[in-house]
């Protein structure tokens, strides 16, 4: 991490997501509150360490919709807020942020959507923008590191001006980039603010009240257009017959292409999106003969443009997506920007693509493959392997987590990994609608976030269904972030945890049992347990996340021993390998090893084995006998 807290008028080198963190602060934040998602997640990261040294307000909240309402809420007592998501996670949020941009603010608000093109690390490729217009969402989109900093404290203060939120877009390639960075100076400060709305009926959204505050939103959004021309610039030779319109990190990579290239264009830039500017558009669609649009996924702008045209230059050529010169899928890259003005006009490439993949395909092939896998001494690793045990018939419903890699041989118990706590509340569904023994798996994070209302409704209707809360206790699949199971908070201060245990059983689970999973024989009979009550059953398996558990025995000096196996013992079934998984073993071709560059010497591998030949060396910890990670 770069120094966020460096002196203005320096330049520092930051990840964009820093950035973004820095431009908060220069622009006066007050409050922050975010739910973890790649590839927003080190926004939150970053502020949380701000909010610590500045005594500002940061929260990791139990999901993007109360983290939404945390930062409305500040907004509207005269704060300046942030909330930051991943592109599903807007999802979460939609439904109070549709509403509030009827309300306004009295304070500012800042909403980053991070999305991710090509599923780096995510479940599908939503193109957020169009939630730009659908809520009246003002919105800025940065390319480099540079503007996520500058646009961030830009949207502060056009949104304390226009008294509505503004909405900073990113893209994978933005977030996770890293550059220099011309720091301004921090206002960021605590701060009390008051409630008390401008009008007594500001925030009361029904039937009449609401028709009259969506007229005033239009009414701001006109406005707003007017400066929308103020983010966008043209570069490029004034006599070139090719414009191209982009904006996001596609601009980066359009001026990457026209360098390689030597294709003579002229470029226009738009940094805001929504509302667009039409009058700059339709003056420089006017100045070229053929219009090509490059961004990545859907065809936002070019869609728009299109109708722009209609009124500025109805005879235009305008090429992308929709006259197949530019792909609507995944993530963008000079290459696709080079191929694109290849089709286009016939540019011939510098670079020989086709003999690169040639290469690479050819090194792949003599690459072993190597699927994602959980770590070593995961406890969901052995979670799968006593379900895999007790219930491998049952239909299993995953969720979003580390999990999730349990759909893979040899535990194959991830059916379906869709959203957010739709594990339970798809669970729901298959129950009522088959016969079959129905099992959800949801980690403790995503329980918190988006689980309990689900299973308020199978409890409450009856379901016969066994839900598995997969308690590591940490959001661990975005590093480590804290949730309201865990005894401290977002900047790592003591914080009341709610009881996993005590509140499914208030919810009426008919079965509750909380079992270590490095206790495979105790885990697999809890399960078998749990299929067999009526109702509502819940097994939790807690033991914390492995990196935690490693990360605290060596802050404790403590040193991490490998496990081995006794060749004299080992008969070579495989079953270690076959069943268990652990990345640590070696399969040598007529014996089994552990790597011991891998092995985190946790020991729940030594039930594994028939012939126990998996064994301690001198200084071998064993976690279950010792009680680590529980």
């Amino acid at each position: 991490m770069g120094d966020l807290l460096a002196p203005p008028n320096t330049l520092e080198v930051l990840l964009g997501n820093e950035a973004i963190a820095r431009g908060a602060l220069e622009g006066g934040l007050n409050v922050a509150a975010a739910y973890p998602g790649t590839p927003s997640t080190e926004i939150g990261e970053a502020l949380s360490v701000a909010a610590k040294k500045l005594g500002i307000y940061f929260e990791w909240s139990s999901n993007e919709k109360v983290a939404a309402e945390v930062a409305i809420g500040a907004a509207w007592s005269g704060l300046r807020s942030m909330t930051m998501m991943k592109h599903v996670g807007f999802n979460v949020a939609a439904d109070a942020i549709f509403t509030l941009t009827y309300a306004g603010l009295t304070g500012a608000m800042v909403i980053v959507s991070a999305d991710d093109p090509h599923c780096h690390s995510s479940q599908n490729e939503q193109d957020n923008r169009h939630y730009s217009e659908a809520a009246g969402l003002p919105m800025l989109e940065p390319s480099n590191v540079q503007e996520a900093k500058d646009f961030t404290k830009e949207a502060m203060e056009l949104s304390y001006r226009y008294k509505i939120p503004f909405m900073i877009r990113t893209t994978t390639r933005v977030n996770h980039q890293r550059g220099p960075v011309k720091l301004g100076e921090i206002t960021a400060k605590p701060s009390v603010g008051t409630f008390e709305p401008p009008e007594p009926d500001r925030y009361l959204q029904v039937g009449a009240i609401a028709r009259k505050h969506h007229i005033e939103l239009l009414k701001k959004l006109r406005d707003i257009q007017e400066i929308s021309g103020n983010y966008a610039r043209i570069e490029g030779p004034q006599d070139a017959e090719i414009g191209i319109v982009t904006s996001g990190v596609s601009y980066a990579h359009v001026k990457d292409a026209l360098r390689l290239s030597g294709l003579e264009a002229r470029v226009l830039k738009l940094g805001m999106t929504f509302p667009l500017p039409e009058r700059t558009i339709g003056d420089f669609l006017r100045s070229v003969n053929t219009a090509f649009i490059v961004e990545e996924l859907d065809p936002f702008l070019e869609l728009r443009i299109r109708a722009i045209a209609k009124d500025h230059a109805p005879d235009l050529e305008i090429l992308g997506k929709l006259t197949g010169h530019m792909p609507q899928f995944h993530e963008y890259t000079v290459r696709t920007v080079l191929e694109g003005l290849s089709k286009a006009f016939g540019v011939k490439s510098p670079i020989d693509f086709a003999e690169i993949d040639r290469r690479s395909l050819s090194i792949a092939s003599k690459v072993p493959p190597r699927p994602p896998i959980l770590c070593p001494a995961c406890p969901h690793r052995s979670a799968g392997y006593a379900l895999r045990r007790a219930a491998g018939r049952a239909v299993f419903m995953g969720d979003i987590g580390c999990y999730a890699l349990l759909f893979q041989p040899p535990f194959k118990v991830e059916h379906v990994t869709h959203a957010m706590g739709s594990s339970i509340g798809i669970a729901n569904g298959v129950s009522l609608s088959t016969h079959q023994d129905v099992i959800a798996l949801i980690g403790d994070s995503t329980f918190f976030h988006a689980g309990i209302p689900a299973l308020i409704n199978a409890v409450h209707n009856r379901r016969k269904m066994t839900v598995v809360i997969m308690d590591n206790r940490t959001t661990a699949m975005t590093g480590h972030q804290s949730h309201p199971g865990v005894p401290y908070d977002a900047i790592g201060r003591e914080a009341p945890s709610v009881d996993l245990e005590a509140l499914v059983k208030a919810i009426g689970a008919n079965y509750v049992k909380v079992v270590d999973p490095f206790d495979h024989k105790e885990t697999e009979k809890a399960f078998r347990e749990a299929l067999k009550s009526e109702g509502v059953s819940v097994v939790i398996t807690r033991r914390e996340c492995a990196l935690l558990t490693v990360r605290n025995l060596r802050a404790q000096g403590r040193r991490i021993i490998p496990y081995k196996v006794n060749p004299e013992r080992c008969t070579y079934c495989r079953v270690c390998i076959n069943t268990f998984a652990c990345p640590a073993f070696i399969d040598k071709g007529s014996s089994v090893e552990i790597d011991p560059a891998v092995c985190f010497g946790c020991g729940a591998c030594v039930q594994i084995c028939p012939y126990e030949a998996i064994e301690p060396q001198d200084g071998s910890l064993n976690w279950k006998e010792e009680g680590l990670g529980v």
